[in-house]
């Protein structure tokens, strides 16, 4: 086996497990000691940039469009950044295989530092959007890696708590975005704090060659699957356009549409030779189908944040500030949970908690649905951020275990690392159609923003309780020669 600039092997994603199932946990503190705390700050730094990068711009959007115009365009922010995202996604295992775990991270970063500056220096808003595309992409490409070069960058021994803490820094993101562009905008510094995303961004490259192990490098450059990246960018677009576009029944459609080209998308990979997702996908025994469904559910949920703070300004009187801190009680939660849960090393406790994660994130949604009241009391307003931070914690109980099932699920390297990276394709999508899917269930609600609240909860609670059959199916799924070895599927 050969040996990387650091002295690691260049294949060790192909390395044995070290440890069995029901082995104690590796302690936070192997992860974030000397030996692994530098790829951690990487990998983690890298998901954290993109995941503030969604929701800072839409924080900071009001006071750029009173500075540099273009308000018609206001509604492309997140589509053209989401739309990268998902497409940087789905190309990671190439772009690994072409320029190694070094090589891809550098040029992750620099896209990201790139896109920033070109926001940051922006005279007008098409080329404010030019920027948050070029962002987007190299915010994409960081989130895939994250997740695939968990298993060249660290032992498998720590691959659950090093999910558990990359997957959080969605929650941090998720917090940490909106507050960030809320002070940036209170000062009028809209610029900064597109720079200020740079500078971090730049930091985190300087540390790539110094942390990371370069890994292997293919000669050959692999085809580019693109049918199916014109199929998921068409779908991804059609889905982030249907949630500001005007009239429920535009909405519909545009959620038909997205919905009718994932159909095709899903049909032409089970037959093509390029393809994004791994071929186990495809395969009726195989549950990597099943753990990517319970993901998707889990993260579908989390756009329910995007309106948390419109219910709690217009039914409870609260000031814009504190009502987006009731948005960001689902993401503390996930967060939070999840340090805590990726301690499970049993294969039954995981079972049990992947199972459970898609039924209290829907019994907490369903909860918050119920509280709904118009001009809702005080006392009652407070009692919604339990309600939240326990349907997040769905989310964390069962993130982790999954993230690792994905990238365990296939023997062979390759496709392990296509797996892993598929975790950030996945989830993206998801939020993208969950966004779209709350934006029209809140027009059903008319006039009256009580129904609108609840039409969104409820709605929420039954499609991500559908995540409890995926992770049942999941943990029932025969074994397909990953690297688990359990006779009842990955878990």
């Amino acid at each position: 086996m050969s040996a990387d600039d650091n002295g690691r092997p260049a294949t060790a994603e192909a390395a044995p497990r070290e440890d069995g199932p029901g082995a104690p946990a590796p302690s936070w503190g192997e992860l974030l000691g000397p030996e692994h705390l530098g790829a951690a700050i990487v990998l983690a730094g890298g998901v954290l940039v993109g995941a503030v990068n969604i929701y800072l711009a839409s924080s900071l959007l009001p006071t750029v469009v009173a500075d540099i115009g273009g308000g018609g365009f206001y509604a492309w922010n997140m589509t053209v950044c989401l739309v990268a995202m998902v497409i940087a996604t789905m190309l990671v295992s190439r772009f690994l295989g072409r320029f190694g775990n070094v090589g891809a991270y550098l040029l992750g970063f620099s896209v990201f530092l790139r896109g920033s500056v070109a926001c940051a220096l922006s005279p007008v808003m098409p080329a404010l959007l030019a920027g948050r595309a070029v962002q987007g992409f190299g915010a994409g490409l960081l989130s895939g890696l994250g997740f695939a070069v968990i298993r060249a960058a660290l032992p498998p021994r720590l691959w659950t708590r090093r999910n558990a803490l990359m997957s959080a820094m969605y929650g941090v993101g998720n917090f940490a975005g909106p507050a960030l562009g809320g002070l940036f905008a209170q000062f009028g510094s809209w610029r900064l704090a597109f720079g200020a995303m740079a500078a971090m961004a730049g930091v985190c490259g300087v540390l790539v060659p110094r942390v990371l192990p370069r890994g292997e490098v293919v000669g050959a450059r692999e085809p580019v699957p693109v049918v199916s990246l014109l199929l998921v960018t068409a779908a991804t677009a059609a889905v982030s356009l249907a949630g500001v576009l005007p009239g429920t029944a535009a909405m519909a459609g545009g959620v038909v549409v997205a919905l009718l080209l994932m159909i095709v998308f899903i049909a032409h990979e089970r037959r093509g030779e390029r393809r994004v997702f791994p071929v186990a996908v495809y395969r009726a025994d195989s549950p990597l189908k099943w753990i990517y469904l319970t993901l998707g559910l889990l993260a579908f949920g989390v756009a329910v944040e995007s309106f948390v703070p419109l219910f709690a300004q217009r039914l409870g009187g609260l000031a814009p500030l504190a009502a987006g801190l009731f948005g960001a009680a689902v993401s503390l939660g996930w967060s939070l949970t999840q340090l805590v849960s990726s301690s499970a090393t049993r294969r039954r406790t995981v079972r049990r908690l992947c199972v459970a994660g898609p039924l209290v994130l829907a019994l907490g949604l369903l909860a918050h649905g119920l509280l709904q009241r118009q001009d809702t009391p005080l006392w009652l307003v407070i009692a919604w951020v339990p309600v939240l931070f326990a349907a997040g914690s769905g989310i964390g109980l069962a993130y982790p275990h999954l993230s690792v099932a994905a990238m365990t699920s296939v023997p062979d390297p390759e496709e392990g690392r296509r797996a892993a990276a598929a975790v950030a394709t996945v989830t993206s999508l998801s939020i993208a159609f969950g966004t779209a899917i709350a934006g029209v269930l809140v027009n059903l609600g008319g006039d009256s923003m009580l129904d609108s609240a609840r039409f969104v909860l409820f709605g929420f609670a039954i499609v991500c309780a559908a995540g409890v059959i995926a992770a049942r199916r999941t943990a029932a799924a025969p074994a397909s020669g990953g690297v688990s070895s359990s006779p009842r599927g990955p878990f």
